[in-house]
């Protein structure tokens, strides 16, 4: 594997594990499950949304891959398109850095992980912005000609980050004295995120440009 795909490679990972640290609707659900069930319960909605995250991600990389070789102009359209919608998404995570995170207790009591589980997959699948930024990340970032394990081992790699930073949040939103902390410092963390994020926008437009 030559060093340029390592380079992005390593881009990937940065912008896709930030693209799941981001604040939205399964970063609350898996919050709000550690908080009003139990951690458990929270654990189980974290396995679920890496599932789901597995799903898209193969179903964006063959989609993109096969329209790429079909009409290769498009490559250069879906660089310039995912670098502005990474620096969207970047200025989005910013600009919501103050707003507070709302998470009420008043979910459903049902300890069940097997719910839990489910409501995660589903609430993962059902958020069309998550296929986005894999096929923005992905038209960015991967070059035209991938080869076998990169294909191979990029659905994985999109399992693990989501499965790994869903159970943190479960695990330290399911302890009083990690919740407060994080609450007190996500100002400080969507700014770092947000910044990143936005630079890895412009730098693939300048690439594209």
């Amino acid at each position: 594997m030559d060093t340029g795909l390592w380079a992005s490679l390593l881009a990937m990972t940065a912008a896709l594990t930030l693209g799941a640290m981001s604040p939205g609707p399964s970063f609350l659900l898996v919050a709000r499950t550690s908080l009003a069930i139990s951690r458990r319960a929270g654990l189980a909605a974290a396995l679920g949304m890496g599932i789901g995250g597995l799903l898209f991600a193969l179903t964006a990389l063959l989609g993109l891959m096969a329209l790429l070789h079909a009409v290769p102009i498009l490559y250069l359209a879906l660089k310039l398109c995912g670098g502005g919608y990474l620096l969207y998404l970047g200025y989005r995570i910013w600009h919501g850095a103050k707003q507070p995170l709302e998470l009420t207790t008043d979910a459903t009591r049902n300890n069940s992980p097997w719910r839990a589980f489910w409501l995660g997959l589903a609430t993962q699948v059902s958020n069309p912005k998550t296929a986005i930024v894999y096929a923005s990340i992905f038209a960015s970032l991967l070059p035209k000609e991938v080869p076998l394990p990169v294909m191979l081992g990029l659905p994985i790699l999109i399992f693990l980050i989501e499965v790994v930073w869903y159970t943190l949040v479960a695990l330290l939103l399911s302890s009083p004295a990690p919740r407060r902390r994080y609450l007190a410092g996500k100002h400080h963390v969507d700014r770092i995120a947000g910044a990143i994020m936005g630079m890895l926008g412009v730098k693939m437009i300048a690439q594209a440009a």
